[in-house]
């Protein structure tokens, strides 16, 4: 559970600020974390596998995501527009703009938590997409949240790396899923998401794509999901290289998406 370290990092800048904000970002770090939390508490000190049943975390996902989404409507007046570029806006009635965005922020959450899968591999990946929210965004707090999960990713990656000594566990990914969901919200970059989110959608994707043609066919498309073990199982990739290549498409994946910020969403 070096997950834990990263709820440290997060907690730092409530010694500098204490805004609205900051306190919205650390709530929500604090909610996914705890989720992550009673999975691995489970798995360590009652040494059950299992970890908690997916229902559970899914109602407590939903759950503590409406909250946080009430919060953001009503304190940060988020509205219901998505921004599509500089002067176009998709306008969605209240409800249905918040149920879309609920299945977002859990989905993006449990995807960002399939990515931790091998040593180094989700710190590696996140980074540049906390770097990206950190370019974009004009408030400081967000800026400073951004640079203080960096930082912490930094420092538990020299332990994390091949052979990790450390590992994060859903204490650790799940609050990085849903921090990058919120921000992705919060920031209203909601139409890149596909793009900036793409390592972690396409490692969610192979799990159900796995799961959806065995029970069609009883056959796999993969040797094992999510993808990252494919490469390893059918294309002998070893770690390092399967982080290296994931986290160079996150890279892209950032940069390209800074490029169409400043091109279309705010030229």
């Amino acid at each position: 559970m070096a997950g834990l370290i990263l709820f440290c990092g997060a907690a730092a800048p409530f010694l500098v600020h204490t805004s609205p904000v900051t306190r919205f970002l650390g709530a929500v770090f604090l909610l996914f974390s705890f989720i992550g939390l009673l999975d691995d508490m489970k798995k360590a000190v009652f040494q059950n596998p299992s970890g908690i049943s997916a229902r559970t975390k899914l109602v407590f996902q939903f759950l503590f995501t409406g909250v946080l989404l009430y919060a953001l409507y009503s304190y940060f007046e988020r509205g219901t527009a998505i921004p599509v570029t500089a002067s176009t806006e998709l306008v969605l009635p209240v409800v249905v703009y918040y149920a879309i965005a609920a299945l977002f922020i859990v989905g993006s959450a449990n995807a960002i938590n399939f990515t931790d899968g091998m040593d180094g591999l989700l710190i590696v990946v996140s980074l540049p997409t906390y770097l990206f929210f950190f370019a974009i965004s004009e408030r400081p707090e967000v800026q400073l949240f951004c640079l203080t999960m960096i930082a912490s990713l930094i420092g538990l990656l020299l332990y994390n790396l091949y052979p990790a000594k450390a590992f994060m566990g859903d204490t650790g990914s799940l609050a990085i899923g849903g921090s990058l969901a919120f921000l992705c919200v919060l920031e209203r970059t909601e139409v890149l998401a596909p793009l900036l989110f793409f390592i972690y959608f396409a490692e969610q994707g192979s799990v159900i794509l796995q799961v959806w043609y065995y029970k069609k066919t009883k056959l796999r498309i993969f040797k094992m999901a999510p993808i990252h073990y494919h490469f390893r199982l059918k294309y002998g990739w070893s770690e390092n290289k399967i982080v290296l290549v994931f986290g160079s498409v996150s890279w892209g994946c950032a940069l390209l998406c800074y490029i169409l910020w400043r091109l279309v969403l705010n030229p």
